[in-house]
């Protein structure tokens, strides 16, 4: 849910980011979704006491008598919630059928209608990478200036896994569907444009969604609560308090505040990993260090095999200079989910900081073919090939991570010398001018400029 400017997503937005060597990019391939039935498809508009608007999300119709799907978190301190589809029709949320705060679902009944629907599928078939499409409706396209309305997108990618992730005890559907600002509570689809999951997360790394089948035993409840009695009782679940302290955390950046939610949620839920994981970033992103660590360890005591938490905890493990360690936590994350981006990338970059470049280049690789467009990952596989003498392919990825954006003065300057190397005297002068862009002092690049202009 969003606050003001920032969508329901924003919540998890930078779940993950702990390591420098890594960084969020979206993919570039959104398209208008015109494939699926989108009238089924809302914009959630939410409310606060006053009428003011709070927030907006993504829901989607499975029922025609108006049953509606979208995440828990997207109703934390709403007063009301309209459904608003494609072709203007404005539809009251009235009463709640399910709400799993847990797993961060959903079920809705709208108001008296006959709604166009989504058809549910089976999340138990997705295999690793099998085609998924996320549909939502961007934040900053939704406008509530006068009649609220908004552009529906739908962005392609593929299954990396389904896999455990905070929780041991169900899994969540790791893909490269990029899940913008605002796809929360929205579908994910399969290649028969059938429903696999409800978007939550969002991120280079971390697309995330719920299987439908964690949802499909509960669409068929006959006891209803109304939304204002729900919302009534909602505020008092330490859930509630854990979505809240997320938002203070990724929305407005206040990790004081937020550890404070946490630990109240912590306190009546020990094992709400989430909220112990946030913790930990929470930790961080104050400098603490230290309790950080400590935080992750709890965190992964809960499950050791939570990827995001032993791929962070390898993070600050390199950041303490305790390099080994960190290699051990992160292939620990690999070797937990194989496809897990980040931790391949981020392994790979800890690899050559050891110089063992040889080992880097298969996580490298991996991470590389699962995201063909994660500059980051180019870099560091540029770096890998350099260390081991493959110039040839340590300037093409290095060229690549260029085109994607990556523009780090060391990357300038192993593109030097390996045209240096090879003779080219044009590219290697046109790499020291480079790198003057990016650092107009640097003598280094001065000297040789003028040194490769006099030979």
């Amino acid at each position: 849910m969003a606050k003001k400017y920032f969508m329901s997503t924003f919540f998890f937005k930078r779940l993950l980011a702990s390591l420098t060597l890594f960084v969020f990019v979206f993919q570039p391939f959104a398209v208008f979704a015109f494939e699926v039935n989108k009238n089924a498809i809302a914009i959630l508009v939410v409310k606060d006491k006053q009428g003011e608007f709070l927030a907006s999300g993504t829901g989607f119709v499975v029922k025609p008598e108006g049953t509606l799907i979208t995440n828990y978190h997207v109703l934390i301190d709403a007063s009301s919630v309209d459904a608003i589809f494609s072709d203007g029709t404005v539809a009251n949320v009235k009463d709640v059928i399910h709400v799993d705060r847990t797993k961060d679902f959903a079920i809705l009944k709208l108001s008296s209608g006959f709604y166009s629907t989504l058809e549910v599928g089976d999340s138990n078939s997705l295999k690793n990478f099998d085609y998924v499409g996320a549909l939502g409706y961007l934040t900053d396209e939704v406008s509530t200036s006068q009649k609220t309305k908004g552009k529906l997108r739908q962005n392609h990618g593929m299954v990396l896994g389904v896999h455990p992730r905070a929780n041991p005890n169900f899994k969540v559907i790791y893909s490269t569907a990029s899940l913008e600002a605002g796809f929360s509570g929205g579908p994910l689809i399969d290649k028969n444009n059938k429903i696999v999951g409800i978007s939550s997360t969002e991120g280079r790394a971390l697309n995330l969604a719920l299987p439908i089948n964690e949802v499909k035993a509960f669409l068929n409840e006959k006891n209803t609560i109304s939304l204002t009695e729900f919302l009534k009782r909602d505020g008092i679940f330490p859930q509630s308090f854990y979505y809240r302290g997320n938002f203070a955390l990724y929305g407005e950046g206040g990790a004081e505040k937020a550890v404070e939610f946490f630990n109240k949620t912590l306190d009546q839920l020990p094992d709400f990993n989430l909220a112990q994981y946030d913790l930990a970033v929470a930790h961080r992103n104050q400098g603490n260090v230290d309790q950080a660590i400590l935080e992750y360890e709890k965190a992964l005591k809960i499950n050791p095999n939570f990827p995001e938490a032993l791929s962070n905890l390898g993070g600050q493990y390199f950041r303490t200079g305790k390099v080994d360690k960190a290699i051990d936590t992160l292939k620990r994350a690999v070797q937990s989910f194989p496809n897990f981006l980040q931790a391949n990338t981020n392994l790979g970059a800890v690899l050559n900081k050891k110089k063992k470049y040889a080992e880097a280049i298969p996580y490298l690789k991996k991470a590389v073919q699962l995201d063909p467009e994660f500059g980051m990952a180019h870099y560091n596989l540029g770096n890998a090939y350099f260390g081991v003498k493959e110039l040839k392919k340590a300037r093409a990825s290095l060229e690549k991570a260029s085109n994607l954006g990556i523009e780090f003065v060391s990357l300038h300057w192993k593109l030097y010398e390996i045209h240096k190397e090879s003779g080219d005297i044009e590219r290697s002068r046109k790499e020291l001018n480079f790198i003057l862009e990016i650092d107009p002092e640097n003598e280094e690049a001065k000297q040789k400029l003028m040194q490769e202009k006099g030979a």
